[in-house]
């Protein structure tokens, strides 16, 4: 059976449930079969990197920015 996994950073339950659903479509559309699972790691900001920073940096950068103006 199909195995797929996701990494990213943290969602709320709706957004899991649609990305779990849209996933699920798109495996049983190739696949063909009912039996596919859906794995969700998730990971905070100060564990993912983007560009060579930190995403907790990356938004602790802008949210400052929103300060200023």
């Amino acid at each position: 059976m199909p195995n797929i996994t996701v990494e990213g950073p943290a969602l709320d339950i709706a957004k899991k449930r649609l990305l779990v659903k849209a996933l699920y479509d798109a495996a049983h559309a190739v696949y063909n079969i009912d039996n596919i699972i859906v794995t969700i790691y998730e990971l905070s900001k100060e564990n993912i990197g983007v560009m060579g920073e930190l995403v907790s940096d990356r938004y602790k950068e802008a949210s400052e920015l929103k300060k200023k103006f």
